[in-house]
């Protein structure tokens, strides 16, 4: 250990390489884990759906008009904010959130925690991973 201050002096360029590569693996694993938050994969959303869970779309409505989850209901992610006011008979519900590829998913599965919603989860990889396991899509009313 007492030599550490000798190499440090002596290879500047190797210790900022290895402290550079060090804060890229832990800001990735902090990303990661923020968005694999409460994440859920299809078949779990399936299963949920199908026991009563709310699915909510929280893209545009141009998106959501163009092809989604059968059943869902579309919801613009500034209306997470009032949830509670919104969806108060699902409070206790499974309400399962999924945006194009899960990042606003999974911030808007904090906000419903954060008001009381005790069964809130996020699509994992959003409609992009549930189009590639070839999961269908539909273009029925339901808002």
């Amino acid at each position: 250990m007492d030599k550490l201050p000798e190499y440090v002096a002596n290879h500047p360029w190797l210790v900022a390489i290895a402290v550079a590569a060090l804060l890229i693996v832990i800001v990735y694993e902090v990303i990661a884990r923020r968005d694999d938050f409460a994440s859920i994969s299809s078949q779990e959303l399936v299963r949920l759906q199908n026991a009563g869970g709310l699915v909510l779309d929280l893209r545009d409505t141009e998106s959501f008009a163009a092809g989604h989850i059968g059943g869902a209901r579309h919801m613009d992610s500034a209306d997470i904010l009032r949830a509670t006011e919104k969806l108060p008979k699902h409070k206790e519900k499974p309400v399962i959130v999924y945006c194009k590829s899960g990042t606003t998913g999974a911030s808007a599965v904090r906000v419903l925690a954060s008001q009381g919603f005790t069964q809130a989860f996020n699509l994992r990889g959003g409609l992009a991973a549930w189009s590639a396991e070839g999961m269908p899509l539909t273009q029925e009313e339901k808002g």
